[in-house]
Order: structure tokens, then C-alpha cells, then sequence
């Protein structure tokens, strides 16, 4: 497809958006995903920088959002279709990493060391024809031991799973907390709780009020995007979310209260 200047983009969107609202066909929907997939690469090309997740699933991902701003816009109150998407787009992406990605998130630096160490430690092998010491690898990475350790220790916790869970190999039973090689991932794990108890504790909250919530936190609107998204006062959503906290802290920490 052609480039096209500012005044012709915004000329193209009015004009199909206009007989989408007309006629909720599929092939107008289509040409208005293909003019605006440019909102999409721009968004993808940020997350593509921060996660190991292909460029192509989310590009997928960010289309999604994309079909639902889609459908969801209204040229009659007129913002620009662009900044209305944007949060979709996002939103999506974000919700996508958030329930497909790791439960704990390892910083890039981790991340970068690691996939160093794999061809450190291939080429020490080659070279001392045996497996390298952990002090070798750090060395040739140009890193202390302890931070080695701690980018190993980073990826072994990487999957946490029930500290309750045995080991059906052991005659005692034990736990795997016994085993852990580090009392860290216990921390780890309670991250991954409380998680799961904010989100449980979301979707107990009425539905204006959860969508205020999701909006504001989940998709980063301000209160007044939030509010014109939804149709409601700046105020109301400020109320919202005080409300939706208080609420949510009761249902997390109930001995609070």
C-alpha cells in the first residue's frame, strides 16, 4: 500500500468510517484495519524491544485491539481515531504479555547474560575439552560470581510452582521448599499470589467500577480518557477509583478491616 499524507489518511478514515457506520460490513471494516495498520507496527515495535515474544504473534495481538477500537468508535464525538485506538492496541498487547508471558519477570540484563552464557560456555568447553566452571563463565562475561549467580538463580525460579508439591521420589515425602536453592524464591512466590488475588478480587467488583479500574491501571488512560471512553464525569471515575481500591484492599487484606 501507497504512503499517504496526514490529509489523506484522515480523509480516507472519515470516509470509511461513514459507511461502516452505514453498513457493518466486513470489507469496509477490513480497509479501515489496513489503513490504520501503521497504529499497530508502531505499537508492536515498542513491546518487540522489552519481551522475547515474536513480531508477528503481536502484531496479531495489537490487531485484535485494533477490530475492537474498530468497532467501538464513534466519529460522531469527534476524536481522532488514531488517539481513541492507541489504548485498544495497547491494552491488548499488554493483557497478552501479562496472561502468555512468565510469571516472574527477569530484567533484560538477565536476560542478555544469560543468552551470552550459552556460547561462553560452548566455546570454554571446546577450548578446555570439559565443562566450565561457573567462576570461568563469569569471567569470560565479564561479570562477578555473585552476579552470575544471581542471573542462574533468576532463571531457575523463572516457572514458580506450589511450594507444597512433593516429590513422589523421595521416601520422606518432603516439600519442594526443602529443595529450594534459595529462600528468595519464596519471595518470588508470593508475587505470583498476590497476583492472583488482585485479580480475583477485580472481578468481584461491580462492572463500572472494575472497568474504571482496568482502564486507569491496565491500559494507563488518564481519568479523563477513562471518562470520555465511558461516558461518565471526570469525577465519577475519581470516585470510581477510590471506591475500587478501598474495595479491592478489603477483599486482599480483609484482617485490615
Amino acid at each position: 500500500m501507497t504512503n499517504k499524507t496526514t490529509s489523506e489518511y484522515k480523509i480516507d478514515n472519515e470516509r470509511l468510517f461513514a459507511l461502516y457506520q452505514q453498513n457493518q460490513n466486513l470489507r469496509i471494516r477490513n480497509q479501515i484495519l489496513e489503513l490504520n495498520l501503521g497504529l499497530v507496527r508502531k505499537e508492536v515495535t515498542h513491546w518487540i524491544n522489552q519481551c522475547q515474544e515474536n513480531y508477528d504473534d503481536l502484531l496479531q495481538v495489537g490487531c485484535i485491539g485494533l477490530i475492537r477500537a474498530i468497532e467501538r468508535f464513534d466519529a460522531g464525538k469527534g476524536f481522532a481515531f488514531s488517539t481513541f485506538a492507541i489504548p485498544y492496541i495497547k491494552g491488548e498487547i499488554q493483557h497478552y504479555l501479562r496472561d502468555k508471558g512468565d510469571s516472574i519477570r527477569i530484567p533484560r540484563r538477565c536476560l542478555e547474560l544469560k543468552n551470552q552464557s550459552n556460547r561462553v560456555t560452548r566455546i570454554l568447553r571446546e577450548k578446555l575439552n570439559r565443562q566450565p566452571t561457573d567462576g570461568e563463565i563469569a569471567r569470560e562475561l565479564g561479570v562477578s560470581l555473585k552476579e552470575w549467580n544471581e542471573v542462574k538463580l533468576a532463571h531457575q525460579n523463572r516457572e514458580p510452582i506450589s511450594l507444597d508439591t512433593t516429590n513422589n521420589n523421595d521416601e520422606d515425602k518432603n516439600s519442594l521448599v526443602d529443595y529450594l536453592p534459595d529462600s528468595q524464591y519464596h519471595s518470588f512466590q508470593l508475587v505470583q499470589e498476590d497476583k492472583i488475588r488482585l485479580n480475583n478480587a477485580l472481578n468481584q467488583l461491580e462492572e463500572g467500577t472494575r472497568k474504571v479500574l482496568e482502564f486507569v491501571f491496565l491500559q494507563d488512560l488518564t481519568q479523563k480518557e477513562t471518562a470520555e471512553k465511558l461516558g461518565i464525569s471526570v469525577i465519577t471515575v475519581s470516585r470510581r477509583v477510590k471506591k475500587g481500591i478501598a474495595k479491592m484492599r478489603g477483599l486482599v487484606n480483609p484482617e485490615e478491616f
